[in-house]
């Protein structure tokens, strides 16, 4: 490979790298191609991207990043997968292929500059989507006035019972 293409690849990762919301370091040593292929395939249709690309060259892309937090465990066959959206959906797709295929693992991730064990990886793949909070959120916000409309229109509905019960006893004395 040529350094005009390493540079051009090391400043297209450092970009990606600033831009991102997770990245996930992952080993692919034994995996087939297809394999990788349907891992890709997958990440790819969540709008994440997956890489494989040189240690020396991840380790020069993440400097001044956030992703300089895991530089040291650029080691061995490697690839990255990188997001921009929603933590959730990659580290779900990533830590249900890991579990089918024995020869996939997660090495590292990371999350706002902090390195995140594979362990919290797995826990990040069992919160609610982004979509499905926001949705629980937007039924709690609803439920509150609902529920206040309903007070109030209770406190009337009493009051004419009251005094239905009034004219009642009224009328049978």
């Amino acid at each position: 490979m040529k350094i005009e293409q390493k540079r051009d690849i090391v400043a297209t990762l450092h970009e990606k790298f600033a831009k991102s919301q997770l990245v996930v370091l992952t080993d692919t040593q034994g995996l087939n191609v297809t394999a990788i292929s349907s891992l890709r395939r997958k990440l790819n249709e969540a709008g994440v991207e997956f890489k494989v690309v040189k240690n020396t060259l991840l380790v020069r892309a993440s400097q001044d990043t956030g992703v300089a937090a895991i530089q040291k465990s650029f080691k061995g066959p490697s690839a990255v997968a990188v997001s921009y959206g929603d933590p959730v959906v990659p580290a779900k797709i990533l830590s249900e292929f890991a579990a089918t295929n024995d020869k996939f693992g997660i090495k590292i991730g990371v999350m706002g500059g902090r390195a995140l064990s594979p362990e919290s990886v797995k826990a990040i793949s069992m919160l609610p989507s982004r979509e499905v909070i926001l949705s629980q959120l937007l039924s709690v916000i609803n439920g509150v006035p609902a529920s206040l409309v309903r007070a109030l229109a209770d406190v009337p509905r009493r009051l004419l019972n009251v005094l239905q019960a009034v004219r009642d006893q009224k009328a049978g004395a």
